[in-house]
């Protein structure tokens, strides 16, 4: 009787070293990026995703390209927005005034 754990560990390590390959198959890709075959069949037939297909055939990704697509609409923490608002303010301030800032 194998051990779940132990199978369940091994699977973990397996996808690990999957992920450290530049170029990825489909399935391997759709694991990387989390999302389900169907999705990915979405993604890549809308053109959506950056993908290849040498032979016209199969689907392959490049996993820095994939890395970029997945970052590419960061969202600003709250201390980046304050931080906007408030040079905002403070350009806009000495503008109005110009170019003098009042207390």
């Amino acid at each position: 009787m194998e051990n779940p754990n132990l199978e369940q560990r091994l699977d973990r390590i397996e996808s690990l070293l999957t992920f450290q390959k530049n170029v990825l198959t489909f399935e391997e890709g759709c694991n990387y990026c989390d999302f389900t075959l169907s999705h990915g069949y979405k993604l890549t037939s809308g053109r959506l995703i950056p993908f290849s297909k040498p032979d016209g055939k199969k689907i392959f990704f490049n996993r820095e390209e994939l890395e970029k697509w997945l970052l590419r609409n960061p969202v600003k923490t709250q201390e980046e927005i304050d931080m906007e608002a408030s040079t905002f303010v403070t350009l806009n301030r000495k503008k109005a005034k110009g170019g003098r800032v009042s207390c």
